[in-house]
């Protein structure tokens, strides 16, 4: 039975978005990477959560049943995720088969510009987000009596999470000091991606 009560809804929606958003994808990734090489890293977290916020608002003013409505945009959204998906697993599967490309150190930082419309790529290209986001999150949250309450509860845990994930990942550091732990790193966002983009295309 939901409960009543703005504590409840608040409490509700931020366990839900947890639960979704800590699974392993294709935003998790990009910003474990950005936090392990300390590059950006703050405005990558606000990015993220700015844009789940905003995806959880639009879900609740009603707008996931208008896009469920119309299957053809849902289709292009996803074969546009997947291709992006699909090179980016190929960037870093080069990344991971090139041993000077491996260390941060050796390479050039990437502009913050570069770095936000990259990160801007990873949220509103990927269908995944939208499915959890505006579908799900939102149509759950119109179920309960405080719906933005619930919904600022699910951006909240968006928040949360994204920081812990990038501000701590620069702990790994001294792990992943050596190209050979970069090779590990880069070859399992390859698969990631991969795994990612074809699920879209086989969805």
């Amino acid at each position: 039975m939901l409960s009543s009560s703005p504590a409840g809804s608040a409490v509700a929606g931020f366990s839900l978005a947890i639960a979704l958003i800590a699974a392993i994808g294709a935003q998790n990734a990009f910003v474990l990477r950005q936090g392990l090489r300390r590059e950006h890293v703050v405005p990558v977290i606000v990015v993220c959560a700015a844009s789940d916020a905003l995806l959880i608002g639009v879900g609740i003013a009603g707008m996931g049943g208008a896009l469920a409505e119309h299957p053809a945009a849902l289709a292009a959204a996803r074969w546009l995720g997947a291709a992006f998906l699909l090179g980016y697993a190929v960037l870093a599967a080069r990344r991971a088969l090139r041993p000077g490309a491996l260390s941060p150190a050796d390479r050039p930082p990437a502009t913050l510009g570069a770095t936000v419309l990259a990160c801007l790529a990873f949220t509103y290209l990927n269908p995944h987000v939208y499915l959890d986001t505006v579908l799900l999150l939102g149509g759950v949250a119109r179920q309960h009596p405080h719906h933005w309450v619930f919904g600022a509860g699910a951006a909240l845990a968006s928040a949360v999470w994204f920081t812990i994930l990038g501000a701590a990942a620069h702990r790994l550091a001294p792990v992943l000091a050596r190209p050979a732990a970069w090779r590990v790193v880069d070859s399992v966002v390859a698969l990631v991606m991969a795994a990612i983009a074809v699920g879209l295309v086989l969805g």
